[in-house]
């Protein structure tokens, strides 16, 4: 006469591998998910500031002036973000200053500031005329922007 053994379960080596298995793709997944809810948020930061700077372009070709405009011309124009005056916004504001040119001549220079979920500073700066015209940006760990040199080193 034969015995009947069941086998029907899995043995605890079996279950330890299937164990091990899981912890290695975990190890593998949790580097990658974090590094891109990193990039997420930087990117974030970046385009609230293009945002920020296509309503300056808006205010600026409207008044068909120089860069003089504050929160409540920012707010008509983009009511979707947070501004305030300054270069030391919080997480999800952008902080702004109107300058004068490099050369001097008019207010002409506007720079945004945003800082990002993820603890980096992002800067925007625009110059309407003179020698320094164009856009520059720029990005750091800390905020030490305050003037166009600080904010041209690109993301």
């Amino acid at each position: 006469m034969r015995l009947k053994h069941d086998d029907d379960g899995f043995t605890l080596v079996e279950l330890m591998v299937v164990v091990l298995i899981i912890a290695i793709l975990i190890a593998i997944a949790i580097p990658t998910f974090l590094g891109a809810r990193t990039r997420a948020q930087d990117r974030a930061a970046q385009s609230n500031l293009r945002n920020s700077l296509s309503a300056a372009k808006v205010i600026y070709s409207d008044s068909n002036a120089d860069y003089n405009f504050g929160i409540p011309e920012l707010d008509r124009v983009h009511a979707g973000l947070t501004y305030v005056a300054g270069l030391a916004p919080a997480a999800g504001q952008v902080g702004f200053i109107v300058a004068p040119n490099l050369d001097g001549s008019a207010n002409q220079a506007v720079m945004f500031v945003a800082l990002s979920q993820s603890g980096t500073w992002f800067c925007l700066w625009d110059e309407g005329s003179g020698t320094g015209a164009g856009t520059y940006f720029g990005q750091d760990s800390t905020m030490t922007f305050g003037t166009f040199a600080d904010c041209q080193n690109g993301w």
